[in-house]
Parts: structure tokens; sequence; C-alpha cells
């Protein structure tokens, strides 16, 4: 198998060392149960077995059970008595758990900046971001492409912020923090899409996001790490009003994961 590197050489796939091999195959293997996962293709309480996913996916078992693994210690996917496995539903209480920890751990990286300092660079880049969302949210009309840039930039400000801190393993956890379901900063934007009140929303989130740096560029850590535990919260309590008010969540990728009651 032939494959072309970023500078337009032509190399084949046994020139590839065979450990990075076997892991381009499993992130293939992830993404790919993934997006079955996401389009409700595979939903909670159906069966799967590695043979039948490597044949839905074109793949040999062995990145498919790497992939498995992967997923269940995402908590995605979980093992059945019977053999083979399922795909996990998340009651609102362990979504709201999930994204606790996301707040917490962002709140910790902008606490560690606002302690240390010396972070100016970094944080103009942000200031350069956030004018990125002011952009979307002064739209003259908010509907599903304004949802999607500003699900883009909000991501990029998150992911920045942890990044700021040089950490590593705060990076690290912040990833793994973002890969459970519904928990990332962007992953329950979409249930508001295209209507006024999703700008609203917004915009309370955005005024948060200039707080954060405020509050780092002043050197207040308990303040920037309470705001963001509370940003954080702003995305259980959009779900909680969309599952009250009893709203159809097909916009949501991954919705047919969400269990209304227990």
């Amino acid at each position: 198998m032939y494959t072309t590197d970023a500078g337009g050489a032509t190399v084949t796939e046994e020139a590839i060392p065979a450990d990075a091999q076997a892991g381009t195959q499993t992130s293939r293997a992830v993404m790919g149960m993934r997006d079955l996962i996401v389009t409700g293709a595979m939903v909670p309480g159906e069966r799967f077995t590695e043979v039948l996913l490597a044949e839905r996916l074109c793949m040999s078992r062995t990145p498919i059970r790497a992939a498995i693994q992967q997923l269940r210690e995402e908590g995605l996917l979980e093992p059945l008595t019977s053999g083979g496995f399922t795909v996990r539903g998340f009651l609102p209480r362990e979504i709201a758990e999930a994204i606790d920890i996301r707040g917490a751990i962002e709140g910790l990286a902008a606490r560690l900046l606002a302690e240390r300092g010396g972070a100016e660079d970094a944080l103009s880049r942000l200031d350069h971001v956030l004018d990125g969302i002011d952009t979307v949210l002064e739209a003259p009309v908010f509907g599903p492409a304004q949802v999607m840039r500003y699900s883009a930039v909000n991501a990029e400000f998150h992911a920045g912020l942890v990044a700021a801190t040089g950490s590593a393993l705060l990076r690290q956890e912040a990833q793994r923090a973002n890969a459970r379901p519904f928990a990332s900063a962007s992953a329950l934007v979409q249930l508001n899409e295209n209507t006024e009140q999703a700008r609203r929303h917004l915009i309370v989130a955005q005024d948060q996001h200039r707080a954060v740096l405020e509050a780092i560029r002043a050197r207040e850590g308990a303040r920037v790490e309470a705001i963001l535990r509370e940003h954080a919260r702003l995305s259980h309590r959009n779900l909680m009003r969309a599952l009250r008010l009893h709203k159809p969540l097909d916009g949501l990728p991954g919705a047919s994961l969400i269990r209304r009651y227990g």
C-alpha cells in the first residue's frame, strides 16, 4: 500500500514502523466506531461483536479489539454477560459529573496561569480567539452555520487555555475529560440550534470567557477557578432545560445515548 507524506514523497506502508501502523489502524477504528455511535448506527442495548464491527468497518479484528478497549475506558461501551458488548446510555447526572470533571481541570489550569503569571503571549492569542466568537455572536442572523462556527472557536479557546499552562499532564487529563460523552465545552451547544435563545445563552458564556482572562491577568486564582467551574455547568443546565421541556434532541450528535430516566 502506498501513501504520501506531507512533503509529497511517496512511501510504502512497509516503510512505516509496525507500532506506528498499529496506532494508525487503531485510531481509524476508534474514529469509525465513534461515527457509528454518534450517527445512531450503534445504539444502547444492541449487541455488537468484534467480528461484526470488523466487517462493517472493513478492518481486521486487532485494531477493532484495541478500539473497543479504548472506548470502554472512556465509558462509551460496556461488556455484556452473554458476550460481546453494547453502547452505554448516560443519565443526566452522569453527564453532569463528566462536565464537572472537565470544569475542574480547566479551572485548575486557569488558576495556575493566574498564580504563576507570565503568560501574556498566550492570553493575547486567547483574546484574539474571543474576538472571533464576538464576530459570530454579532451576526445579523444566528442559525446553524453560526452555531457550528461558535462550536469550533469555543473549543479552540478551551483547548488554548489548558495549553497555555505548558503542562503536558493537564493537557492529557483535559483530553481525557473531553473524550467523555457530552462533556466537552462545545458538546451541547447545538441543543438550542437556530434560535435567538441560543444566541442569548452563548452571549452569557462569552461574557464568562472574558471574565476568565480578566481574572487571570489580575492574578485572581480562586476567582478564575470558580468562574470556569460555573461556566462548565452552563452546558448541563442547557441539557436539563431541554429535557424538562421535552424538547427533541435529534439535532444533537449522539442524542440516542441520553437516557431521560434512570
